[in-house]
């Protein structure tokens, strides 16, 4: 299901740093939205805007990462101090700190089960974590420079980092290897990070290209030039059709994953921008720069409710099954030569829309539009409305309109063929939503155990 598409609209503005802001991320939880600063110090807003917000003081050098748990009832930062700080997100502001990098810690991020942590550093090693020990685990070291980032699949056994030895490298984490290395950049890979699925990696750099790999054939699949500077961050949207990147360059990009194109260029920050984050649901996202500013947006673009998606398929957001360690070994050489333009996409990204009709598009408005923010949001924390707002902001907005097709023409089948189709996609839709409800009993049921082992272990320990 698709729906017409809007302007990204400013919903919110956030001020209260006193430098740059390094790093966002929101809660999935609760009306929250952390942000790291270069001023030391993590801040807490609360979206409600009669709520509060809370800065908390500890690290003693610029924040460099942030991430909520999971559950959202923790919050993990890192820092040039060469340390991370678990913090729980309430008014006491309480933390325990995690030492064993010996250089500045460029990222941090919970594994998808909230148990591990991974961290990138300087110090040209990824280190995991257990959040329940509280200490360190292991360590990653096959980059010969600084590593800029590190995040878990979103079924944890492989990592992903890149740094500035030019390379993007994946590790198994049940035998600690380095399984694969991309190395097809002309400057540091500033970011990686999986799409929902799995099966893909994305990687940004600095030298302003964006690309995306299929890990199980290690194909590049797509590279966007879109930035005129180098990209420091990016964020898939929860269906995997949509992500947005910030760059040097001032500008927040929004590329449409399913049919290869920058869809909306938004210019709200005056500077480098450094942070960008979708929320768990998708229907917000925020950004954060050198001006200190933090500022979050209404998605519109794709209305469609993934909440309810997320919901109900709590451990199955893309019908594409994660790839197996087998199919991720290297089987040949993989050297991809860079191309030129503005975007270079040689086929629609594979992925699948939630609803498992990525394929069969309904005519939709695609408009690449300059969003400036009205003067008056910059010192103001109030929401503005998609009119009001969509009418303040200004740039020049080009519309193609897409086509739809019957299935029968499109295909050249009998319209009996076509009929026969549709009741078989309506029934598998139908097994995949009862599989789904299988796997959430499942894993009600599992952590049903967990608690119940824990409660026996604790009371025989007494």
């Amino acid at each position: 299901m698709a729906s017409v598409m809007e302007d990204p609209t400013l919903e919110r503005h956030f001020k209260g740093h006193k430098d740059a802001v390094t790093c966002a991320d929101f809660n999935s939880k609760h009306k929250q939205l952390a942000s790291g600063s270069a001023d030391k110090t993590l801040m807490i807003w609360n979206l409600n805007p009669k709520a509060r917000a809370f800065r908390f003081f500890g690290h003693k050098d610029v924040i460099t990462g942030v991430q909520f748990s999971p559950a959202g009832d923790l919050v993990v930062s890192a820092s040039q101090d060469k340390t991370v700080r678990l913090w729980t997100p309430s008014i006491k502001g309480e933390s325990m700190v995690f030492k064993a990098h010996t250089a500045t810690v460029r990222s941090v991020s919970f594994s998808h089960d909230g148990q591990r942590l991974v961290t990138a550093s300087d110090d040209k090693s990824v280190k995991v974590w257990s959040v329940h020990r509280q200490r360190f685990v292991y360590s990653l070291n096959q980059h010969t420079n600084w590593v800029r980032c590190a995040r878990f699949s979103p079924d944890g056994r492989l990592i992903a980092s890149c740094g500035d030895d030019r390379t993007v490298r994946l590790w198994d984490t049940s035998t600690k290897q380095c399984i694969n290395c991309f190395t097809e950049y002309g400057g540091s890979a500033t970011f990686v990070d999986f799409n929902t699925s799995g099966t893909c990696i994305a990687s940004s750099g600095a030298d302003n290209t964006l690309k995306i790999w299929d890990i199980r054939t290690n194909k590049l699949l797509q590279h966007y030039q879109v930035h005129s500077a180098g990209i420091n961050c990016f964020s898939f949207h929860p269906s995997g059709n949509y992500m947005i990147s910030g760059s040097s360059d001032s500008t927040v990009k929004i590329l449409d994953l399913l049919e290869g194109r920058l869809i909306y260029t938004l210019h709200g920050h005056k500077g480098p921008v450094l942070a960008v984050a979708f929320s768990r649901g998708g229907d917000f996202f925020a950004s954060g720069g050198c001006d200190a500013q933090v500022l979050m947006w209404k998605t519109n673009f794709d209305s469609f409710d993934y909440r309810d998606v997320l919901s109900r398929h709590s451990q199955r957001v893309s019908p594409d099954p994660p790839p197996h360690l087998t199919d991720i070994y290297p089987r040949g050489p993989h050297l991809h030569s860079a191309q030129s333009g503005l975007l270079h996409s040689p086929s629609p990204l594979s992925f699948k829309a939630v609803n498992g009709h990525a394929n069969n598009l309904p005519a939709r408005r695609i408009a690449s539009t300059i969003l400036n923010p009205n003067e008056d949001c910059h010192s103001s924390g109030q929401g503005s409305t998609s009119g009001s707002q969509s009418g303040q902001m200004g740039g020049r907005r080009g519309e193609e309109q897409g086509m739809t097709y019957p299935l029968e023409m499109r295909s050249d089948l009998p319209m009996n063929f076509s009929s026969t189709l549709e009741r078989i996609v309506q029934q598998l839709d139908v097994l995949t939503q009862t599989v789904s409800v299988l796997e959430e009993r499942l894993t009600l049921t599992e952590d049903k155990l967990k608690e119940c082992l824990f409660n026996q272990n604790t009371h025989s320990s007494l």
